[in-house]
């Protein structure tokens, strides 16, 4: 089955949305990757952290936790935007 609403039919609003979606994954994909390896750093526990890894490690997980709500944000637009 094909996807009912064609590129063709995407005003420049939905492009932008899309393209800034795709941007917040990489972002996204990128930190989980450096909290991922810090975490391995530590044995997989923040409690082996220390005060400054464990500062990083909250940054972090702030930054991906904010780019993850925008980017829910932006795939419910997305969506609606299909739905009609």
């Amino acid at each position: 089955m094909t996807d009912p609403v064609q590129p063709s039919s995407r005003t420049p609003d939905d492009m932008e949305r899309i393209e800034r979606y795709r941007r917040l994954v990489l972002e996204y994909e990128a930190l989980d990757e450096e909290i991922d390896a810090l975490l391995a750093d530590h044995k997989g526990a923040t409690e082996n952290m220390s005060d400054e890894d464990f500062d990083r490690y909250r940054e972090l997980a702030h930054r991906r936790d904010t780019l993850y709500n925008q980017m829910k944000t932006l795939e419910s637009q997305i969506h609606l935007d299909d739905e009609g």
